[in-house]
């Protein structure tokens, strides 16, 4: 392309392009093999610093409460922290030798910094330097779900209404940014929303079109990308250096938790429903971290998530997670990211985060510690289904989001690589169907053209999409994708498109069609057809069908036990927490969006992945933080925990997906290292009778006595003395139950608090699986409104089985309510 061709927009663009790839390229020679490091410094962050250095008051915030970010006292108190990181750098090396990303000041203390690693050793013996880490990488943990969880009726209305669900709650989404102008997160519809003092966060500008991301609704939005671009990896070009969504994974998330309410879902001509999110009157701060083809990096996570927290949010919502436990600090649970997170929480800041998607292997989970709520994924009570019916009789069932073939009619079966318009287009693959200048149009017209499921498909390299396109530009009456070989692993999701069309998945169906085909298929003695017999015709796929038997624990959904550390140890404490609607999710997506090929360009996509289950998580929790402002992020979570559900939608217990001997898809009774404690039932949660209340400092006893960790490390992360243990990690006042070794009789304590308007009295009974007997004390208990008590549990080996035993405890009120704790343990003779 000429440069004359070139709007100014694209010239503006290949300009800010080739600058890029200069200071890249200057970054290399300069820097050579540099690297971003993270690094903690001793002094307290803003949030735990309870005076001493002379000229600086005490920031210190009590367990739960916000940092105040109009006191002259916490801002002066964080310059002063930045320009110690600043001296010391100073101090140390020439300036042209590293380049400072970040200061972390509000949540912990320390930098990340850009330099060669010869430097890091003179970094990590300096005074103040705690210890100093190699920045790793995060990725991505990548409509009907409100009335599945009966939000319309159940829960709305008791918060005013929809137009009221959420309402004054900022939800913050570190993520891939923000599609703004999409119906989701549109104001024009609905009545204006008036300032909120509460929040801080300043709303960045579009670059590009000098207008801003924020309209009420989007009351935040910032990005944050050092990292990436120390390392060489940000492509302004495609990432932007903007809120701006180019993956369309951050706005799906935003808009299932808080998407408008009633947006209509319009694909291809059809109408697949209306969108909303779990509280759609909440409002959005962005803080984008995520990019499209990298994902992420902690240190620009990091530094997202302080500065969220100092902003002012109430949620914070995780879509995403490392690919492995971290491995350089020997915990799971002490390392930047999770110390960060800590901290939120002590800020009073709930965080809900995916557990992750490397199901259904055990010991998969990403989400390790106990201040995080960590959401597994379910596939809801919704099915997209088709079938294809075959010349003789034979009916095939597939998936595909599409009109049928017209009616009382069949249409010939043409395969690809029959259709050719020269032999020499065989190495291009012809038989994904992805590119329609292969194929003969004239051979192709007025018939079914069928393909092949080639690996393509699972890489992301060929998409249903473009079959469909393909399909459409040849003039065919509809499209057959048969997968041959079924790879184990592989997930097949609908996809809508405007063309008649279907995935054969199981591939002894499609075995079936390609004998036929090749039976009614008569041929010369060069191979070549001589005539197209085959007929058939595609079904209507358009509809769902509900299925009782939703929800089910998603193939994907990564499963406990957790770990303690980088040796996979296991840890005295549950997850995941919670089970949410994680599969085939309708939400707003991004125009700009590549995250899914066969959604790109389009206004809404269809995604599944424990990235979809989080933020259903956050949103509900915004409602329960709207009626219960006074509520701690534990309280909230042992709200969702204990009123969770483990039936399915026909009262029987929960299943979850799981691989049979020959790697086919089967269903096995869950267990709580499936879905932790259940299903989430947002009606319920609103008024959970009790509570298992625990802060700040319960985290640090939980820390402190956790075997193996060493107190040092706690302090480095936390900037506290180990002054106070629960004699066993299990003795968290968490709402579950977990010990990972249990040698004769072990007992655990509970605290319970009455969050009820009412005195109630509860019968507590307990069970247990045959190799553990269990027993609980007292048997009933009275609660005044807003009282606590304290109930034991006492766990006895029976038997050893090398595996965990599952059980519970359930607390029936006298007002109704009911609550429900996992009971999880393993056997030992000693």
């Amino acid at each position: 392309m000429d440069g004359a061709d070139l709007s100014p927009f694209g010239k503006m663009r290949m300009v800010e392009l080739l600058c890029t790839l200069l200071v890249v390229l200057l970054s290399l020679l300069i820097n050579g093999e540099a690297e971003v490091y993270m690094v903690m410094m001793e002094d307290e962050p803003v949030i735990s610093y309870r005076g001493g250095i002379p000229g600086f008051e005490a920031t210190a915030v009590e367990s739960d409460e916000k940092i105040d970010t109009t006191s002259e006292v916490v801002a002066s108190y964080a310059k002063h922290l930045e320009e110690k990181h600043d001296m010391l750098l100073d101090m140390l090396f020439d300036s042209e030798t590293y380049q400072k990303l970040y200061s972390y000041r509000h949540l912990i203390n320390g930098f990340s910094v850009h330099m060669p690693p010869e430097q890091v050793e003179t970094l990590r013996r300096a005074p103040g330097v705690i210890s100093v880490e190699r920045d790793w990488k995060v990725h991505r943990l990548t409509t009907h779900t409100p009335q599945f969880l009966g939000l319309p009726t159940g829960v709305w209305p008791t918060g005013g209404g929809f137009d009221r669900a959420g309402e004054d709650i900022v939800i913050g989404f570190v993520d891939s940014g923000i599609y703004p102008h999409h119906p989701s997160f549109s104001t024009h519809h609905a009545d204006p929303y008036r300032p909120l003092p509460k929040y801080k966060g300043k709303c960045e500008i579009d670059p590009h079109t000098k207008s801003k991301f924020c309209n009420g609704k989007i009351i935040g939005a910032q990005h944050f990308a050092e990292a990436a671009k120390a390392a060489g990896v940000f492509n302004p070009a495609i990432d932007f250096a903007s809120p701006l969504d180019g993956d369309g994974h951050g706005s799906h998330i935003a808009a299932i938790a808080a998407g408008n309410n009633g947006i209509p879902v319009r694909m291809h001509g059809h109408e697949f429903g209306k969108a909303s999110g779990m509280a759609p009157r909440a409002r959005i701060a962005v803080y984008k971290a995520l990019y499209r083809l990298f994902g992420g990096f902690i240190a620009d996570v990091v530094a997202a998530i302080d500065q969220a927290v100092y902003d002012g949010v109430d949620i914070l919502s995780l879509s995403l997670g490392p690919n492995s436990p971290p491995a350089t600090t020997k915990t799971t649970y002490l390392n930047p990211f999770d110390a960060t997170l800590l901290a939120a929480v002590k800020a009073g800041v709930f965080v809900a985060q995916a557990a992750g998607n490397g199901g259904p292997f055990p010991k998969t989970m990403v989400s390790y510690s106990p201040w995080i709520t960590s959401v597994a994924a379910a596939i809801d009570d919704r099915r997209y289904k088709n079938h294809l019916t075959l010349g003789n009789g034979k009916i095939l069932p597939g998936m595909g989001l599409s009109p049928s073939t017209r009616l009382n009619q069949t249409y010939p079966l043409v395969f690809a690589n029959d259709v050719l318009l020269d032999s020499s287009v065989l190495k291009y693959n012809p038989s994904d169907c992805q590119r329609p200048e292969l194929l003969n149009k004239k051979l192709v017209e007025g018939k079914i053209l069928l393909c092949g499921y080639s690996f393509s498909f699972v890489s992301g390299t060929a998409s249903i999409k473009k079959v469909s396109e393909t399909a459409k530009k040849l003039g065919a009456a509809g499209f057959v994708l048969a997968v041959e070989n079924s790879t184990p692993g592989a997930k097949y999701d609908p996809v809508p498109v405007c063309t008649p069309g279907i995935v054969i998945t199981d591939a002894t169906k499609s075995a079936d069609l390609i004998d036929y085909y090749n039976i009614s298929t008569p041929r010369d003695w060069t191979g070549r057809v001589k005539s197209f017999n085959a007929i058939g015709s595609i079904g209507d796929g358009l509809m769902a069908i509900l299925h009782k038997s939703a929800p089910q624990v998603a193939l994907f959904s990564a499963r406990g036990p957790n770990i303690k550390d980088f040796s996979f140890g296991d840890a005295d404490l549950l997850k995941p927490d919670i089970l949410a609607p994680g599969s085939l999710i309708w939400a707003a997506w991004s125009p700009n969006g590549t995250d899914e090929a066969n959604f790109m360009g389009e206004g809404f996509a269809m995604m599944s992945g424990t990235s979809m289950a989080a933020p259903h998580i956050a949103g509900i929790a915004a409602l329960i933080k709207q009626k219960h402002r006074k509520w701690s992020p534990a309280a909230i979570k042992s709200a969702l925990m204990t009123t969770s559900t483990e039936l399915d939608r026909a009262g029987r217990p929960l299943q979850a997906q799981q691989y049979s001997e020959t790697e086919a898809m089967k269903l096995v009774r869950a267990t709580p290292f499936d879905y932790g404690s259940g299903h989430v039932n947002p009606r319920a949660a609103l008024d959970p009778g009790l509570v298992f209340d625990a802060g700040y400092t319960d985290y640090l006893g939980f820390l402190c006595t956790t075997p193996g960790i060493n107190v040092h490390e706690i302090r480095n992360f936390t900037n506290m003395r180990c002054n106070y243990t629960m004699g066993h990690p299990s003795n968290l006042n968490s709402p579950s139950i977990t010990v990972s070794r249990l040698v004769k009789t072990f007992t655990v304590t509970r605290t319970v608090t009455n969050v009820a308007d009412e005195e109630e009295t509860y019968v507590i009974t307990a069970r247990m699986e045959p190799a553990i007997a269990i027993e609980v004390k007292p048997s009933a208990m009275t609660l005044r409104r807003g009282a606590s008590r304290k109930f034991t549990v006492s766990l006895t080996v029976r038997s050893v089985t090398g595996g965990y035993s599952f059980g519970k405890v359930t607390m029936k009120g006298s007002r109704g309510h009911r609550v429900r704790i996992p009971v999880v343990a393993m056997g030992y003779w000693r």
